[in-house]
């Protein structure tokens, strides 16, 4: 009878239930969440930069040729550097995670970008029904350039850290690909 009343009532007690229960999570969950969010912040990072590098690589064929299309080419080839980015960074993630960067060498760095080069090219030729005429043309370019960035992303990254390591004001000696404050990976010897 109480619900009849006031229908809002089960409803705001389920809010003030959540929030209660946000409030009050352990340190552990509250670990996780922010190594999820490092991990976002990351591939938002790594596709924002490929973005920029794929964009510039697309406003070329203008400066040079004086190649004009319809379609804005620096913006298509930067929402694909974007892509490429992300999904580079996720399948870092899956197989690298443990690993520094000092352990990593750079033609392993550009296999994993070969192929997320070869993974977003078999999506972009799906997604517009491409000929494999196409595809054969398509495949090996994004598979280079996914190389290319994710070689010039290890070199920034090492140098990045011999920078910060320099300047005395970098924490961490061996940064991780994961955040080993919250016990979620640890190092292999």
């Amino acid at each position: 009878p109480d619900q009849l009343s006031n229908p809002y009532r089960f409803h705001n007690q389920m809010f003030v239930g959540t929030i209660r229960a946000a409030s009050e999570a352990t340190p552990h969950s509250r670990a996780i969440v922010q190594s999820w969010l490092r991990r976002i912040r990351g591939a938002i990072g790594m596709g924002l930069a490929w973005g920029v590098a794929w964009g510039a690589v697309g406003s070329v064929p203008r400066w040079l040729f004086g190649f004009n299309t319809d379609a804005p080419l620096p913006l298509i080839f930067g929402v694909l550097g974007f892509l490429a980015g992300v999904a580079f960074f996720g399948l870092l993630m899956l197989t690298e995670r443990h690993r520094s960067f000092d352990e990593l060498s750079l033609p392993r760095f550009a296999g994993w970008g070969t192929l997320s080069g070869l993974l977003l090219s078999a999506i972009f030729a799906k997604a517009a029904s491409l000929a494999w005429g196409d595809v054969l043309v398509i495949a090996p370019t994004f598979a280079a350039a996914c190389a290319v960035c994710a070689t010039g992303s290890l070199v920034l990254a090492r140098r990045a850290v011999g920078r910060d390591l320099l300047d005395g004001s970098g924490v961490s000696a061996a940064p991780e690909l994961t955040d080993k404050t919250s016990g979620v990976a640890a190092k292999r010897s």
